[in-house]
């Protein structure tokens, strides 16, 4: 009985260690309390796509997942503010519109605004076999540096 036990453990461990459950958090404006957070996760190991979805939260006023669909380890999920503050958030060829300011809007758009994308924050990606968010410098700090 202990030798079935032992072989059982054996064999489940891979199967639920293999599986993808990614957490990582863009803190908008540098606190914990605003933030936008991507979560990847890959339910059997067999499957090569991951589904993802993003967390828009404001503490203590609002805290919402909303789904981005299905993407491979590989997807890259980018993140642009308009000037109003909301924010465009786009998956290869799919984007989506949300705001912090309720959490409760999330849109899919199905072409580029007319006023643009907005700014380019960053990049949420697999970077050395962990997912992160790598924040764009913004223009003019990176003209200073020059």
């Amino acid at each position: 009985m202990r030798l079935r036990a032992l072989l059982t453990v054996l064999l489940v461990v891979p199967l639920v260690t293999a599986c993808v459950d990614d957490r990582v958090s863009w803190q908008i404006d540098g606190t914990r309390e605003h933030t936008l957070s991507l979560i990847r996760e890959q339910p059997f190991f067999w499957d090569k796509k991951v589904e993802l979805s993003m967390v828009v939260s404001r503490m203590p006023a609002c805290t919402r997942r909303h789904s981005l669909g299905m993407g491979t380890e590989k997807t890259r999920v980018e993140v642009y503010q308009v000037p109003s503050g909301a924010f465009i958030i786009k998956v290869g060829r799919r984007m989506y519109a949300t705001e912090s300011q309720t959490c409760i809007e999330w849109a899919r758009i199905e072409e580029e605004p007319a006023g643009g994308m907005g700014e380019l924050r960053g990049i949420f990606r697999m970077r050395n076999g962990s997912l992160e968010f790598v924040a764009e410098k913004p223009e003019a700090a990176a003209d200073d540096e020059e």
